[in-house]
């Protein structure tokens, strides 16, 4: 469930972002990159503020 909040927060941060980009006349193959690097660091994040730790046995 926090990775799902999480990564909506993400996403919600990544949208307002392209938006401004676009506002202020970013090359749209320049906002689509930035896009995509954005969409994998939340990714990353995401897993690693979620992720379960290790239970040493």
């Amino acid at each position: 469930m926090s990775f799902g909040i999480y990564a909506a927060g993400f996403a919600i941060f990544t949208g307002g972002l392209v938006y401004a980009a676009y506002l202020v006349h970013v090359p749209t193959h320049w906002i689509i990159v930035g896009a995509v690097m954005m969409v994998g660091l939340g990714i990353l994040s995401a897993v690693k503020a979620t992720r379960q730790k290790d239970s040493a046995s």
